[in-house]
């Protein structure tokens, strides 16, 4: 193989999306705030467990939620999550949203892709910001 030729695998699976990404934080109640006030996502589940808290937030109507871990919910490292990808129709907007907010924003940069910028939540869980290229293109063709 070349390394870009695709080993032949059994039959595909079934899988049709990701139900949560753990994001490791050290305050659950800060973490909180900053993903509903900031990032205006919405609480999908907050709930007592014998282990701790399980809480859950997502973007309106997002099929995937982000579990924001406390403590004694796994063993993870707040803030060792990167590359978390946010597609957002407006980047800058969202850009200004979060200095405004005090979260320091690196870009937003345009690459083949998109215009792109990336920031970090208040535990250092790397996320990034994209206006699809596409999303881009439409929006200069109605200007």
């Amino acid at each position: 193989m070349t390394g870009r030729e695709s080993p032949t695998y059994a039959p595909p699976m079934n899988i049709t999306h990701a139900s949560f990404v753990t994001l490791p934080v050290a305050d659950q109640d800060r973490a909180l705030r900053f993903y509903t006030d900031v990032l205006g996502f919405e609480i999908t589940a907050d709930l007592d467990m014998p282990q701790g808290r399980w809480l859950q937030v997502a973007p309106k109507g997002a099929q995937t939620v982000f579990t924001l871990s406390g403590p004694g919910m796994g063993d993870f490292e707040p803030g060792s999550t990167r590359g978390i990808m946010l597609v957002t129709t407006d980047v800058d907007a969202d850009c200004a949203r979060l200095a405004e907010a005090g979260t320091a924003v690196q870009g937003p940069d345009d690459l083949p892709w998109g215009r792109m910028a990336t920031f970090r939540d208040p535990d250092g869980n790397g996320l990034m910001l994209l206006t699809e290229a596409r999303h881009q293109e439409r929006e200069e063709g109605d200007a």
